[in-house]
This record gives structure tokens, C-alpha cells and sequence, in this order.
């Protein structure tokens, strides 16, 4: 649980033995209303090119829209993967001829995000979700996620939000 995900640099991942970065659009990598993403991002991004880690856009969302809200970032993407499954993530970990324990799915959404990856049998990084608002679909899922994470917290009293993956 990391507060924002452009806080998790190269080296870190790395250090994990990270060689791609999967991750949800809306609300972990660009706000659901801003397709143009902040300069953290484009900073984030820059430093993961550099590094060699390519970072792959895992969404629900149809290819028309992912392709348009991606466009300015020049992201490549799996559209329409059906999370809380994990065809998605295995078709581009497949894609890239990586092992499990070399990607890492990075969402804002336990239910979905989180889920998936469990299902994939890759490692997770759940962040805060950039805005405090969300599509009306979304709406659903943070009902029941609200709900999960009671129970968390009361099996799990030491969870906390980190900085970076060394916090």
C-alpha cells in the first residue's frame, strides 16, 4: 500500500526484481476527468523508460477510450481485461515473456485491481486514489470496498500507507 505510485522508483522496483509495471488508468495513473496526466507522472514515466521498465496500461475500459485517454502518454495497453480476472494481466505479462514474480500490477481499487493480480499470481501495489471521486460504476465497488476494509483493519491493525516500497 503506497500513498502514489510516482513515489516507487526504478531502482526500487528493481530491487524487487521488477522488470514491467502493470497498471490501472483511471484514478492510479491519470484522475477519471484528466487524460492528460501531471508532470509527477510524465516524470515517473520518464524515469521508468530510462530504466528500462516498460509500463503497460491494464484496463476495463473499451479500446476506443483507453486509446484516447492514453494518447498524450503514449502508453501501451490492454483494454477490455476484465478485472477482477486476470486475462488482462496475463496476456501482456504473456506478451512480454516475463515471469509472475517479475511484474507488479499497480491499482487504486482492491476489488477489481487487487483481485486481479491475486488472480494472476503477480505481485500488487495498491495506491490512494487520486481523486476522491469517481465514475458512477466505480461508486459500486468503493460501497462494498469501504466494507472490506473494516474488516482489514481490524484483522490487520498495522497496515498503513507507505511512502515507497521501502518505508
Amino acid at each position: 500500500m503506497v500513498k502514489s505510485i510516482y513515489t516507487v522508483s526504478p531502482d526500487q522496483l528493481k530491487d524487487h526484481g521488477i522488470r514491467a509495471v502493470f497498471s490501472d488508468l483511471d484514478n492510479t495513473l491519470i484522475a477519471w476527468n484528466n487524460p492528460d496526466g501531471t508532470p509527477e507522472l510524465r516524470q515517473w514515466m520518464t524515469s521508468l523508460k530510462v530504466a528500462g521498465i516498460p509500463l503497460i496500461v491494464i484496463s476495463n475500459n473499451s479500446k476506443d477510450r483507453v486509446a484516447k485517454a492514453t494518447a498524450n502518454l503514449d502508453l501501451p495497453f490492454m483494454s477490455r481485461s476484465l478485472k477482477p480476472l486476470s486475462f488482462g494481466i496475463n496476456r501482456a505479462r504473456v506478451k512480454l515473456g516475463l515471469a509472475k514474480n517479475e511484474v507488479v500490477m499497480v491499482g487504486d481499487q482492491l476489488i477489481t485491481d487487487m483481485v486481479a493480480a491475486h488472480e494472476a499470481g503477480v505481485r500488487s501495489i495498491l495506491v490512494k486514489p487520486l481523486l476522491n471521486t469517481d465514475k458512477w460504476d466505480t461508486r459500486i465497488n468503493r460501497f462494498f470496498e469501504r466494507r472490506i476494509w473494516k474488516q482489514l483493519k481490524n484483522k490487520y491493525p498495522q497496515l498503513k500507507w507507505q511512502e515507497d516500497l521501502n518505508d
